[in-house]
């Protein structure tokens, strides 16, 4: 390599992980949003002196948020550009921040978290999208692959930082630290992010309803998409009632509780690290039916712990249910790329129906698990529950998938796992 070519690389160097920086936070911002204020929420029920059905709504609502962005942000950019849909999203983002800062009544406050969802899915989005504008293919699965894992990290941190905010200084310090951080990745990606779309005109309808008949008329693609939606519904309903089952019921602080939360996303992580190095030698329907049968294990034993009353120790709740998030990665993962191989050239539209579908029965399953933890004085019953949503998984496998051994790629797994939402 001549000495140009090596200063070239050098100077490009420093703008590369500008633009991975920048990809990071802007994929993040709203799964770190979602969560951070998890931890708070049975504080708000007191502080507001709301039902806690009523105060989840500011979970639940948020992802209804989420999967109607999804399903928008996506053919708007194609059309006007990925930078304007970005900005105008991130905008609306910073004034929903605000929003909730001063909200005084809790439909003010809900209110402003559905406009936060719409805007910050924004990134989620378009992350995906810049990365296909500016890499080739064999680079895409490395970028986003780093942009997954270190957004992961945030994602896991925000439930803990959520909780020492609350605890230090109230809930609405979670709102300043949020506003401070929308702003900062707003202008940031202003100022430093170009516009990436390829100059070419709006793509044509017919072969987005082409793609949407051929899915549709497809038994396997609903039943790869079913599983992912209520693998997913697990981590909604458990997410949900987690934090009144351990501050309301076991008595510890909204910190301690992010610090528990994060032992569940460690065992997500560990289990999709693990899914990419095993899929291509056992297939897509064999680690599906792993995955599925950890789940199922993971809340039997959930499950006998809570007749038993050891549930009611954290230690037990958490250390089981990490048996089931790590199984319930490989049904993730593996069920996604089942769902986008049906129709390769049609992988967009999947993977916007499985994030509307995730998000949508997610919103209802996190309520689900908030009238579960917070109604009654026993995790058995969001136990029982988690059981019956994962032996779910099994029956739609059963009954729409046939028995066959799809081969799988890493390459496939790893952007399976990038056209999930991220959250966990």
């Amino acid at each position: 390599m001549t000495e140009p070519k090596i200063a070239a690389v050098k100077a490009a160097t420093p703008a590369m992980w500008k633009l991975l920086l920048m990809l990071v936070a802007m994929n993040g911002l709203a799964p770190v949003s979602l969560y951070i204020l998890v931890p708070a929420l049975p504080i708000l029920a007191k502080t507001l002196n709301s039902d806690v059905s009523a105060v989840q709504l500011n979970v639940s609502l948020f992802m209804v948020g989420l999967a109607i962005s999804q399903l928008v942000t996506g053919s708007l950019s194609d059309r006007f550009g990925r930078r304007p849909v970005l900005l105008a999203g991130l905008g609306l983002a910073v004034i929903a921040t605000v929003i909730c800062m001063f909200a005084q009544t809790l439909p003010q406050l809900i209110a402003g978290r559905f406009l936060q969802a719409l805007g910050g899915a924004t990134g989620m989005v378009m992350s995906r999208a810049i990365i296909r504008d500016l890499y080739p293919r064999e680079r895409v699965g490395g970028m986003i692959s780093l942009v997954i894992a270190v957004m992961m990290i945030a994602q896991l941190l925000s439930p803990l930082i959520g909780g020492l905010l609350e605890t230090s200084f109230g809930w609405r310090a979670i709102f300043y630290f949020m506003a401070a951080t929308s702003v900062a990745v707003a202008a940031g990606i202003a100022a430093g992010l170009p516009e990436t779309r390829p100059a070419r005109g709006p793509a044509e309808d017919g072969g987005f309803f082409k793609d949407v008949r051929a899915l549709s008329a497809s038994r396997v693609f609903f039943g790869y998409v079913l599983c992912q939606m209520l693998a997913s519904a697990i981590i909604f309903t458990f997410a949900g009632g987690g934090p009144y089952i351990v501050v309301n019921q076991m008595h510890r602080s909204t910190a301690e509780y992010g610090l528990w939360f994060a032992t569940s996303g460690l065992a997500y992580l560990l289990g999709n690290l693990v899914s990419v190095r095993l899929s291509p030698r056992h297939g897509i329907d064999r680690m599906i039916w792993l995955g599925i049968a950890l789940q199922i294990g993971g809340s039997i034993i959930n499950v006998i712990w809570g007749v038993t009353g050891l549930n009611q120790m954290p230690l037990w709740l958490f250390g089981t249910h990490m048996i089931v998030m790590f199984g319930n990665a490989f049904a993730m993962a593996n069920a996604s790329a089942g769902a986008i191989s049906i129709r390769p050239q049609a992988a967009g539209t999947a993977a916007g129906t499985m994030g509307f579908l995730q998000m949508g029965f997610g919103s209802l399953c996190s309520q689900l698990g908030a009238f579960l933890g917070g109604q009654f004085t026993t995790p058995l019953p969001l136990n029982i529950a988690i059981l019956i949503i994962s032996a779910s998984c099994a029956v739609v496998i059963v009954l729409l998938v046939p028995r066959t051994h799809v081969a799988v790629t890493t390459e496939k797994i790893v952007e399976a796992e990038a056209e999930e939402t991220g959250l966990i």
